[in-house]
């Protein structure tokens, strides 16, 4: 009983001193704050809190206290409002226009409302941040937060209900635009044609021309150095004898993984011999293993240089950024342009789409590896050699082994895309299945892909999992 009564006591005790500076926070209506931050903070499930200004105002009293997630949230919420009112007044007939209209009065209620009940919950937990961290976030209300509010409103509400609400918007505008301006004036809608796009494309082409006519040689060479690898792969999943392949690869599951990878990979193997996609299924592998093993040794050096080197890490992390937002066809074009098509230049698509992962989780391990055991293996007369190939690379190992497993999986899904190009295997099935809608097709060579790619995961990842 003691123990309620201290533990109450002291729960009291904490919610006063929570509430103490809120007069320095909200510096107006400190009464009314105090007690329904009160209110929530004593509540256990949903605080019912209501707040008419902020129900009134709405965005705009969110934007002068700093609330600039809600005021979005609300605003936006508000234009949908607006533009679906404009669009009832200025379109439906006058039958449609009562129903319509009714609706959308309600739905602004109910919003209205929202913004009344969420209020003060998001003024509370603004006011705890505060308390926290008083430099970085800001207190009280300010109305020059509500004027840049006001800003964002004629910014996005008047050009927005008139595209939406009024019948033919562009010849309304360009009419008035001449009565202000005249005739003199010419205004196209919109403003700009494609004359800067056609003289960039221009432009890019000539680049590429020039690149693929002076550097043919450097082009040659990396189609000669894949060719290699691709064509040794391919030499010992294809040509091989299929028993023989089907059982070094049991043996490799085996010994790298365990039994049930290898009782897993025996079973994939099977599916593919029964479906007679075999030598598809090889030419697949050997697409995506020679992509996947060039990305590994590509990735894992430069994510480790980069783990190491913060200013390069920030420097890279653009080019990372870029490498894997852009759309993977987009890859095919300069792609095309130097290698030509066929196999070689699948996978060096499937290298450049691949490769950021195992590069970034590389980093990533190496940045998060403690700095104190860096120090104590210093102290114990590590080399950097040393330290990078017995402390810092197996604490990353876990890192690693997922850039690993992220690389091979989007290698996977580059193989219908450089199907395109030329690349064989599985990915040229899929292709074709999609010309002619031959699902029953499609669906057997996807889980075919599916066992290939499963089956590479499982064996590279065996030795780590061990």
């Amino acid at each position: 009983m003691d123990q309620s009564k201290d533990f109450h006591s002291n729960h009291s005790n904490h919610s006063k001193k929570l509430l103490e500076q809120v007069g320095t926070f909200v510096r107006r209506n400190e009464t009314y704050y105090k007690k329904e931050f009160s209110k929530i903070q004593k509540s256990v499930d949903f605080p019912f809190s209501w707040n008419t200004a902020a129900a009134l105002l709405g965005p705009f009293w969110n934007a002068s206290r700093g609330l600039w997630g809600s005021f979005w949230c609300f605003l936006l919420l508000e234009l949908f409002v607006a533009v679906q009112m404009g669009r009832v007044l200025w379109h439906e007939s006058e039958t449609t226009n009562q129903t319509l209209f009714i609706l959308i009065f309600l739905l602004l209620l109910t919003i209205k409302i929202w913004e009344g009940f969420f209020a003060n919950i998001l003024y509370e937990k603004r006011y705890l941040s505060w308390l926290i961290d008083p430099d970085r976030v800001s207190s009280g209300q300010k109305m020059s937060r509500a004027a840049l509010g006001g800003l964002f409103f004629l910014c996005l509400y008047p050009m927005t209900i008139f595209r939406f609400a009024v019948t033919n918007p562009d010849e309304i505008l360009s009419r008035w635009t001449h009565g202000f301006l005249g005739d003199k004036i010419p205004i196209t809608l919109p403003p700009f044609k494609r004359e800067f796009f056609s003289v960039l494309a221009k432009w890019a082409d000539g680049v590429f021309e020039w690149l693929a006519v002076n550097w043919n040689g450097l082009f040659e060479g990396i189609t000669a150095a894949i060719i290699s690898v691709l064509g040794g792969l391919e030499a010992i999943l294809i040509q091989t004898p299929w028993p023989v392949t089907l059982f070094l690869i049991l043996i490799l599951a085996f010994q790298l993984a365990g039994r049930r990878v290898a009782l897993f990979t025996g079973g994939c193997l099977i599916y593919l011999l029964l479906m007679g996609l075999w030598e598809m299924s090889m030419m697949t592998v050997a697409l995506i293993g020679t992509g996947s093993a060039l990305c590994i040794l590509i990735g894992i050096p430069i994510g480790v240089a980069l783990g190491r080197n913060s200013k390069a890490n920030a420097l890279a992390g653009p080019i990372l950024d870029f490498m894997q937002t852009m759309p993977a066809f987009v890859y095919l074009i300069p792609i095309i342009a130097f290698f030509g098509t066929g196999k070689p230049p699948g996978v060096l698509a499937t290298i450049i789409f691949a490769i950021p992962p195992i590069i970034r989780l590389t980093a990533l391990g190496i940045r998060n590896v403690p700095g104190p055991t860096k120090e104590a293996a210093r102290a114990f007369g590590c080399s950097e050699w040393q330290l990078l190939k017995d402390v810092e690379i197996p604490l990353a190992m876990p890192s690693i082994m997922t850039g690993v497993n992220q690389t091979i999986l989007m290698s996977l899904s580059m193989v219908v895309i450089a199907s395109l190009i030329g690349a064989e295997g599985l990915g040229a099935l899929i292709l074709e299945s999609l010309q002619y809608a031959a699902k029953g097709q499609g669906l057997l060579a996807g889980l075919a892909i599916l066992f290939c790619a499963m089956t590479i995961d499982r064996i590279t990842q065996g030795p780590y999992r061990k």
